[in-house]
């Protein structure tokens, strides 16, 4: 749906059809969110998948294609992924396995193990950079800059207080 359209969508409440009402507007924002999260997962996930790629292994390829070429160390990659997952180093495996990343230990510290991008993994990312862009410019379709602006203002909040210790 674009912007100009003037139909409005489905509430969350109808679209889970839920018929009781939720008990606050943050729970009913906080359970739209959860839907949207999914949502936009599964629409990346319809352009990822026939090139056989998972949204957390093209995190991973992104985070090491903006490395450069000396890499990056494992535990890095772990916290900059989007989607935090306990598994990384089985991640790189299957990845390594595709030939799309490659792995050394550090000289210095043989505990830290770096990770770099193949040729191959940059290949499949450059076949990947239109379709995904096109996906990214999903949100421009439906929000305008201003609303961009706000909704990401809004999202940093909330990120804050969800990672806030204690």
């Amino acid at each position: 749906m674009s912007r100009d359209e003037s139909a409005s969508p489905p509430s969350i409440l109808e679209e889970i059809q839920q018929s009781k009402p939720f008990r606050s507007r943050s729970q009913e924002a906080y359970v739209a969110l959860l839907r949207t999260a999914d949502d936009s997962r599964r629409y990346i996930s319809n352009v990822l998948e026939p090139e056989g790629v998972t949204l957390q292994q093209y995190n991973v390829l992104r985070i090491l294609r903006g490395a450069g070429k000396s890499g990056v160390a494992t535990l890095a990659i772990a916290e900059r992924m989007l989607e935090r997952t306990p598994g990384v180093t089985r991640l790189i495996d299957r990845m390594e396995r595709k030939g799309w990343v490659e792995r050394s230990r550090c000289t210095e510290d043989r505990r830290r193990v770096w990770c770099k991008i193949t040729e191959s993994g940059l290949s499949l990312l450059e076949k990947l950079d239109r379709p995904v862009s096109d996906v990214d410019d999903a949100f421009g379709d439906v929000l305008d800059e201003d609303e961009l602006g706000t909704l990401v203002g809004y999202l940093d909040r909330l990120r804050v207080r969800f990672n806030r210790s204690g």
